[in-house]
């Protein structure tokens, strides 16, 4: 049986539930850290309770988060008489000095992968599954989210989630997982740090052969998955599209359809959620392929971001099936990547600018070619250039 101690760690009763204290230097301040009521001094060391059964594994996450132990003693005892003054010391600074965040200097975020595998999954439970699109658009497209809060899931900004669909393939083995970009910021959409978020659309095409309608194993279990019904979860993975810590930075994103989920991830995170230890001040810029205005996914929320941030956030849309390029022809977000392909190069040249594209693979080549056309203008060659902005993770593609 367990219990949860005055400070929220689970603690074990009875003879056995010895449970110490662990004093921790540079342990970084985050979500694991800010929950707790632990003290924390001006010079960076926190006070952690552990029971006796998890002292090991509780070493290990302190030694990657980059935290040194410096003495562990039962709990109960008093704290050292040296601690307890510079607690008291901290506490004590003009209202000044605690309107700034406890940590003087930002730690590097600790990029979790790979807690939960395809051999044992996480099992959560769907809380929402609803539509995305809207009448007269085409397809379905839905918004899932998933409670986390039986596990130890946790992820950040651009990261992927593995999904395992249930029952067997036609050789009678368990399906393969399918990866799907986050939707949601590390806080997920209650701001509870318990739930992750998916934006998937369902597989539809033509078999070459038979002609018949073929569906997506997976995307057709996720989007017709009831509310309250189980699902099998792998990961995070994924650290080629992380949004950086640069609250300057210009951050440009070019998606198609699905493609806008990690990009979701980033704007609510910049604009949405309050952070003590982040305030987004740079300039985001999304450019958005879909075929119909009915396809916008969160279309609401992203027009507000556009009304209430218009110095920070940029949107422009590139609809298909309703819009023409200047030659006439369908436009697409590689036309709208000419159009500004003069302003995106004077952008991408800065250090603190990064460009992501997510979404179908036949997109990069007319990404690559209106950023030629622009480069060229200064004779500069742009797949060298591009490769440039690769070696120095300036440059983040995840297509399929």
């Amino acid at each position: 049986m367990y219990r949860p101690s005055g400070n929220g760690v689970v603690t074990k009763t009875g003879a056995n539930g010895r449970v110490f204290i662990f004093e921790v230097e540079g342990l970084r301040q985050g979500e694991n850290t800010d929950k707790l009521n632990f003290p924390i001094r001006r010079s960076g060391v926190v006070y952690v309770t552990v029971p006796y059964e998890r002292m090991n594994q509780e070493m290990r996450r302190i030694a990657r988060s980059g935290g040194k132990i410096v003495s562990i003693r039962p709990a109960g005892e008093p704290l050292p008489e040296t601690s307890v003054a510079t607690v008291s010391q901290h506490q004590s600074q003009p209202s000044e000095e605690n309107s700034q965040p406890i940590t003087e200097a930002k730690a590097k975020t600790e990029i979790p992968v790979n807690t939960y595998r395809p051999n044992n999954p996480y099992i959560g439970k769907c809380i929402e599954n609803y539509e995305l699109v809207g009448e007269g658009g085409s397809g379905t497209v839905r918004h899932l989210t998933f409670d986390l809060s039986g596990g130890d899931l946790r992820y950040v900004e651009g990261q992927s989630i593995g999904i395992i669909p249930p029952g067997t393939d036609k050789k009678g083995k368990s399906h393969k997982l399918r990866l799907y970009s986050i939707a949601s910021t590390r806080h997920g959409d209650k701001l509870d740090d318990k739930t992750v978020s998916l934006c998937v659309r369902q597989l539809e095409y033509k078999h070459p052969e038979t002609g018949e309608t073929v569906y997506g194993v997976c995307s057709t279990h996720l989007c017709n998955l009831e509310v309250g019904a189980d699902v099998a979860i792998t990961g995070p993975v994924g650290k080629e599209m992380l949004l950086p810590d640069d609250e300057e930075a210009t951050v440009v994103m070019m998606a198609t359809g699905t493609g806008i989920a990690p990009f979701r991830a980033f704007l609510w995170r910049m604009f949405k959620e309050q952070h003590e230890d982040y305030k987004f001040k740079g300039l985001a810029w999304l450019f958005f392929g879909i075929p119909y205005t009915a396809n916008i996914l969160y279309k609401e929320e992203l027009e507000q971001l556009q009304r209430e941030f218009p110095d920070n956030f940029r949107l422009t849309y590139a609809i298909s099936r309703e819009q023409q390029n200047p030659e006439g022809g369908k436009m697409y977000i590689q036309d709208r990547i000419k159009e500004n392909a003069d302003e995106l190069w004077q952008l991408v040249q800065k250090d603190n600018t990064h460009t992501y594209i997510c979404g179908l693979k036949g997109m990069e080549g007319g990404i690559d070619e209106g950023m030629t056309s622009a480069a060229g203008k200064f004779d500069v060659n742009w797949n060298d250039y591009q490769k440039t902005l690769k070696k120095a993770h300036r440059w983040h593609v995840e297509t399929y």
